[in-house]
């Protein structure tokens, strides 16, 4: 059984690695990408790049340890069939809805370019690849079929945004009994307050959906074995 000790919030603990894997959610280009989803809505990508650096730190390091990843990407059927009417109301003028054509081709739909995930932190073989139509990676897919044929009982979560995507999928592994340890700078908002409320209430009242760790922190504990 090998174990990692990790000074998280709200706790210091030890970790199995035997029964932990790493998840990385959406780091796409349409999110991550100028021209892509998240600018045409207005946002500025820049805050979700700051993410990019501390994720491939993370990543490189797990696969050293040769932990299990797995990559989350939010999208579409190329019919649309699966995008509720809200999701698209929502979303303004016609110029900003899902399936249109953007410069990565049509957004935020299966096999573009735009919904896959960046250079950077892409996939090598081994990696899963989980295409959630929805902001939690449990939500119509087969996440939880894979962890628990892998005896999956914590997740390291990384990935954008912190207050939606990835709070969601903690949210949903919270309820499964998972214990989540969000890394906090691998984790990124196009809103700076919503990152930093959205990492307290991981932590509140002891805890009540994970922990967080930096990710110099993480890194640190996986070289640590690998050396």
């Amino acid at each position: 059984m090998v174990q990692i000790a990790l000074s998280m919030q709200p706790h210091v603990g030890e970790i199995e690695l035997d029964s932990a894997a790493l998840i990385i959610i959406d780091m796409q280009r349409d999110f991550l990408e100028p021209q892509g989803f998240g600018e045409l809505l207005g946002n500025d990508v820049s805050k979700l790049q700051r993410a990019i650096d501390p994720c491939q730190k993370v990543l490189q390091a797990a696969r050293k340890a040769n932990l299990t990843v797995l990559h989350t990407r939010e999208g579409h059927r190329a019919d649309m069939l699966d995008v509720h009417g809200h999701k698209l109301q929502r979303l303004g003028c016609a110029s900003q809805v899902i399936g249109t054509q953007g410069p990565n081709g049509r957004i935020l739909i299966r096999g573009e370019m735009g919904h896959d995930i960046i250079p950077a932190l892409y996939p090598v073989d081994g990696e899963a690849v989980i295409d959630k139509p929805g902001k939690g990676s449990f939500y119509g897919t087969d996440l939880e079929v894979i962890l628990a044929a892998r005896n999956i009982r914590t997740l390291f979560v990384c990935g954008v945004t912190t207050e939606v995507c990835v709070h969601t999928t903690v949210r949903e592994a919270n309820d499964r009994g998972i214990h989540c340890v969000v890394v906090s700078d691998a984790c990124a908002s196009f809103f700076d307050d919503f990152h930093r409320v959205a990492l307290e209430m991981v932590v509140a009242q002891g805890g009540i959906f994970g922990s967080t760790v930096e990710s110099k922190e993480l890194v640190g504990a996986f070289e640590r074995l690998t050396k």
